[in-house]
């Protein structure tokens, strides 16, 4: 059994994004995925365009629209339009296609992909990393990157993240053509839903709608939702395949590392707990892991708590911001609308945060304390 520099559990976004860096800086990496062929993943696909600057290949391939348009509604009336600017902040991606598109640069960088490989046991031996597989085969390895998803039961174990996990609960709907959604606009619901939103992401043929609930454990009805929402985007209110999902979300500062192993995207609960993104921090955490282990395979002297620091740096401070804006948001949502999103600055600030320039402790204080005072 040879010995791997690093295996990553999890070939999605976060997992194919650190076997990417980590090979091509040399390393033996191999990428672990439980599937034998690609599932579809309950993911709508927005990302900011800034994430191109972290990779030295074109992710265009994998995007399927530019978004220069957003559109919010209030109970399907009271619209606000914001124009986001420059020639592509906001890009709808195909789940599918980016993460093979990346697995793939990361195979092409010299990382090997096992699959079908599920995970049924991981520890620490004679100092590294022993893995076996659900039929019974092993791997040993230096350093683990924890990649599999919001399902992951290796966080826990290795007290990584979170201990008490945040969910966002979302209902996807995949349909058939445009409707009345015009290429190049993403539309934002938020009347309809109890503490949440609706969603709708054109995409290369079809529509990408969503439901979501961020405060408590249920979705919040959402068949009886999206028979309101559909036919507003021009669809019948029964069409399309519908997903449902429970999204770990961020939940506060906690280790992301331990000895020689460490989480990422979505096993590390890092999704916007206000907006619901998770690739934008997946594909962030991923790189940001590959330069952590980078360095410490390098000299183990320099430890692996730089990759904690640096997502809450990059990322957690914002989020923690995010959290409070969405506690108070969501409980008061109609206050929250005209005092957020109907505000003449809005548009312009929505367009900011959506495209990366700008992070939600920029604007939470205002935001925070205007919903206070007004409820």
């Amino acid at each position: 059994m040879s010995l791997k520099d690093v295996v990553i559990i999890g070939a999605g976004a976060a997992g194919s994004a650190a076997a990417f860096h980590l090979a091509n800086n040399g390393w033996k990496v191999t990428l672990l995925e439980k599937d034998s062929s690609d599932s579809i993943k309950p993911c709508g696909g927005g990302i900011a365009a800034a994430v191109q600057d972290w990779f030295p290949f074109e992710l265009s391939p994998a995007v399927v629209q530019i978004i220069n348009r957003v559109e919010f509604s209030w109970c399907l009336s009271d619209n606000v339009i914001a124009q986001l600017p420059g020639s592509a902040p906001f890009w709808i991606v195909e789940r599918k296609k980016l993460d093979q598109l990346i697995t793939n640069k990361a195979i092409d960088a010299g990382a090997e992909l096992l699959r079908p490989f599920q995970v049924v046991d991981l520890k620490k031996q004679a100092g590294y990393w022993q893995l076996t597989s659900k039929d019974g085969r092993e791997l040993e390895s230096k350093a683990v990157v924890i990649a599999d998803g919001s399902n992951s039961v290796w966080p826990k174990v290795f007290k990584l993240g979170p201990r008490i996990q945040h969910h966002a609960s979302t209902t996807s709907v995949k349909l058939a053509g445009k409707g009345n959604l015009l290429d190049g606009s993403a539309r934002f619901e938020f009347g309809l839903v109890h503490h949440g939103f609706a969603w709708a992401f054109p995409v290369a043929n079809g529509v990408n709608v969503g439901v979501g609930t961020f405060i408590g454990d249920q979705a919040t009805n959402s068949e009886a939702i999206l028979e309101k929402f559909l036919p507003s985007l021009g669809f019948d209110p029964h069409e399309g395949s519908r997903q449902n999902a429970q999204l770990r979300v961020w939940n506060g500062h906690h280790n992301l590392h331990g000895d020689g192993i460490l989480a990422v995207g979505d096993a590390a609960s890092l999704c916007d707990p206000f907006l619901a993104e998770g690739l934008r921090p997946a594909l962030m955490s991923g790189c940001e892991a590959a330069q952590s282990i980078h360095l410490w395979l390098q000299d183990k002297t320099f430890g692996l708590g730089n990759y904690t620091n640096s997502m809450r740096t990059r990322w957690g401070n914002s989020m923690a911001w995010g959290r409070r804006i969405a506690q108070v948001f969501y409980r008061f949502p109609k206050v929250g609308y005209q005092l957020g999103i109907k505000r003449p600055t809005a548009p312009q600030r929505i367009a900011q945060i959506l495209s990366g320039e700008m992070g939600y402790g920029d604007i939470a204080q205002r935001v925070i304390k205007r919903l206070l005072l007004k409820k």
